[in-house]
């Protein structure tokens, strides 16, 4: 077996996954948390995005999983005589191997069966002609590329999109059957009842959203393993891959900040309001004095800073995958640094509040300790804001690396995300021809992602606001 690895990100992404499984059992116990998250669960909108988030949290976490691999051609019959690869690769990577070894020479565009530049190539009578050169993997099956090229793609994706409807009728199949099984009712009635939207669940834009990226994923996957269906990049990688590869980076800068935000933000926030006085006042210093600050000169100083101290520790990190995970970490922790005070304001205002209610003042009054009552009354009363703040972010965040790195101050150039992609693509757009499907990869993915982020964060935000819900 592979030897694992735990990169410090990777720790982070375990931690937070397990603080949101015990906030789901926690939500679950306690009703003024479960209804509002029922009432997401019975959005239309809500319900389609969050199928589609999970598929992005899916790649993320298969790309959360390191290990070193076995040297290829050793003896590994022996315990002793087993050695391991210093490359460190995850489940996204074996999972993609192909993608990950087929390296072209240089640019090629999507579906091409040549190379985006003309060389000097020698015929076989000892001519020597500039012209298209075939690429190495791309279509590499083809006789004919220019005979056979489109039908080979159309016979490819037809057949992605059977299997794709196959996976699918099997998943929606498994999902309606245990949703009949729950509400005692016939498979073919709770899917007429599914299908015409009359179950408290929107089961029909859930089916169909899962119908549209299982569709998609094996039309993807099934032509990807012929050709380069993003096209390649200067050193010939394949882009689908990168694109791929970048949703970790966006899905970990978007939820390990908060990991970083949520302790100050809450115990800070709270504080300033309950407490108020001098505590109040120093809080309110704080974050002020930390406001004023610009953000991006504050992230620059801090990576510069980071950059140095790499360059004088190299013996510290054993392979750059660790090198740009800790410059992933750091930028995490500083977008996190700027970015608690906007929610700890709110918690200020909302503890300001909640301390002049009845029920607070009696157990003051009653010499309940303030731990106690922060913990009780006001904390509980505050998490729809620290909630509906969270989702409202995450977008944001995303959007910021890919800034942050277009300025060359985000993650490390060697690590796969869309901001270096968009980055690198700056000089791509000034050739001619343009090459654009670097950048359009990246914009559609992050596009996805961030739209559906926001329209998620709609509906939590309309579930978990009292104010607009009870406008309704």
């Amino acid at each position: 077996m592979e030897l694992p690895v735990v990169l410090l990100t990777d720790a982070l992404v375990y931690l937070l996954l397990l603080l949101v499984l015990g906030f789901a059992l926690y939500a679950a116990h306690h009703e003024h948390l479960r209804a509002p998250w029922r009432r997401v669960g019975r959005s239309r909108v809500g319900v389609a995005a969050l199928v589609v988030l999970g598929f992005y949290v899916a790649i993320g976490l298969l790309d959360s999983v390191h290990f070193h691999p076995r040297e290829e051609g050793r003896d590994s019959t022996a315990a002793d005589r087993v050695v391991y690869s210093p490359e460190i690769l995850s489940l996204l990577d074996l999972w993609l191997t192909p993608l990950r070894e087929r390296q072209e020479k240089t640019y090629s565009a999507p579906f091409a069966t040549h190379l985006y530049a003309k060389e000097r190539l020698e015929l076989p009578d000892g001519r020597v002609i500039r012209d298209y050169p075939r690429l190495r993997w791309g279509g590499h099956h083809l006789a004919d590329p220019h005979r056979d090229r489109l039908p080979d793609i159309a016979r490819t994706a037809l057949r992605g999109l059977l299997m794709g409807l196959i996976c699918w009728l099997l998943v929606a199949g498994s999902l309606l059957w245990l949703q009949a099984r729950r509400m005692g009712e016939s498979l073919r009635r709770t899917c007429a009842l599914a299908w015409s939207g009359r179950t408290p669940t929107p089961w029909r834009a859930a089916l169909l959203t899962l119908a549209i990226l299982l569709v998609l994923g094996f039309v993807a996957g099934e032509l990807a393993s012929k050709y380069h269906i993003l096209g390649t990049d200067k050193v010939g990688e394949d882009v689908f891959y990168q694109s791929l590869k970048g949703v970790r980076t966006g899905l970990v800068i978007g939820t390990l900040t908060t990991l970083v935000m949520l302790p100050a933000a809450i115990l800070l926030g709270i504080m300033a309001g309950y407490f108020r006085g001098l505590a109040d006042d120093i809080i309110q210093y704080l974050y002020t004095t930390l406001s004023s600050i610009p953000g991006v000169l504050l992230i620059a100083a801090a990576i510069l800073m980071l950059q140095v101290y790499m360059s004088n520790h190299e013996e510290d990190f054993a392979s750059l995958v660790e090198r740009a995970d800790l410059r992933l970490l750091f930028l995490c922790i500083i977008l996190g640094v700027t970015s608690w005070t906007g929610l700890c304001r709110l918690l200020r205002g909302e503890s300001l509040k909640l301390r002049e209610v009845d029920y607070v003042q009696a157990a003051v009054a009653l010499g309940v300790s303030h731990a106690t009552v922060i913990g009780r009354h006001i904390l509980p009363n505050v998490l729809h804001i620290v909630l509906i703040t969270l989702v409202l972010d995450f977008s944001g965040l995303v959007l910021a690396e890919a800034v942050l790195s277009y300025i060359n101050i985000g993650v490390d150039p060697t690590m796969d995300s869309w901001g270096n992609m968009i980055n690198g693509a700056r000089l791509e757009l000034a050739r001619e021809p343009v090459v654009w499907w670097s950048l359009t990869a990246a914009f559609l993915l992050m596009f996805t992602l961030v739209l559906f982020a926001n329209l998620f964060a709609d509906v939590v935000r309309d579930a978990f606001d009292p104010r607009l819900r009870d406008a309704r």
